[in-house]
This record gives structure tokens, sequence and C-alpha cells, in this order.
């Protein structure tokens, strides 16, 4: 039991760490999220399964999906992705037409 304690621990340090070098925040959401879960799972083994219940939902659950629809809301996160081969042209998401990386402003 106490090794386990150990690596949730070391793990929860890794995550700290990473979540600060990390480029994209896409992946500090993701970071985030499994430090989350893992210090609920941390407070389940100190026998405080109410803290721990409420690290999972509030922490991982909630604070997750408010980060993902944020990053949505601004237009971090494109989710059109070209298919290949059916018709469309295959611009990547980030380009427009005339192949740069810069977006135009929606009117």
């Amino acid at each position: 039991m106490n090794t386990i304690v150990i690596m949730l621990c070391a793990f929860l340090i890794i995550c700290a760490i990473a979540v600060s070098f990390t480029k994209s925040i896409l992946s500090s959401i993701v970071i985030f999220s499994a430090y989350s879960l893992v210090m609920s799972i941390i407070w389940i083994i100190m026998e405080s399964p109410d803290l721990g219940i409420t690290e999972a939902a509030v922490g991982a659950g909630v604070t997750g999906i408010l980060f993902f629809a944020t990053l949505k809301k601004i237009n971090q996160i494109d989710l059109h992705f070209s298919k290949q081969g059916a018709g469309e042209d295959d611009h990547s998401p980030g380009k427009n037409k005339e192949g740069n990386g810069h977006r135009r402003a929606k009117n």
C-alpha cells in the first residue's frame, strides 16, 4: 500500500512538471485531468472518499469540460478535418486557400 502511494505521489509531481513545460494547451488540460484523477485516488486511499469523489467530479470532470468548451469557443480546437480523396480540398485546418497559416477574420 505504501509503494502505491509513493508511485502516485511521484506521478503527481511528474504531471505538475509536465504541465509547466507543455507547449500545447490541449495537452495541458489532459495532463491536468490526469493529475486530478490521481489526486482523487490518493484521497480514497487516505480514507476520505467524499473528497475523492468531489475531486474526480469537479477537478477532472467539470473543470475539464469547461476548459475544453472554452478552447472550442476561442477557436483553439479545430474540429474540421478534410477527407482526402473525397473530392474536398485538402488544406490543413489552420491554413487558408492561399496556403499560409493566417486565418481570415469572420464577419
